[in-house]
């Protein structure tokens, strides 16, 4: 058995999931949400990255970043090190991608500020 607090909604459910016989129960959740999240968290977890990337505009020397979508939580260090590499030499705001479908998973890495644009 494995406990789990559930992040779908402000309840916090404290969740206990268990496998027998191929199927998963959930226990603790106050809502069909909570099942989906355990069961999910036990076959397929996903995650999302904030992040910031570095620039070459000194009153902006880091500008910060995310995943389009949830990425696979095994991926995340695979994606990080993508970003790390990165510096932006073009002025970009909110939503531009710095990398289109990073490592191939299906996710943007897009810009979640203007700051750059706000001169």
């Amino acid at each position: 058995m494995k406990e789990l607090t559930c992040i779908v909604c402000p309840n916090g459910c404290r969740l206990e999931v268990e496998e027998k016989d191929g199927e998963w129960i959930v226990s603790g959740n106050q809502c069909k949400r909570g099942e989906q999240f355990a069961i999910e968290e036990m076959t397929h977890p996903m995650r999302t990255i904030c992040s910031t990337v570095r620039t070459v505009f000194p009153e902006a020397p880091v500008l910060p970043v995310r995943v389009s979508v949830e990425i696979p939580k095994e991926r995340i260090f695979d994606v990080m090190q993508e970003i790390n590499k990165v510096m932006v030499r073009e002025i970009c705001g909110t939503g531009d991608p710095v990398i289109k479908n990073v490592l191939g998973l299906g996710a943007d890495v897009i810009v979640t500020s203007s700051i750059l644009k706000e001169e």
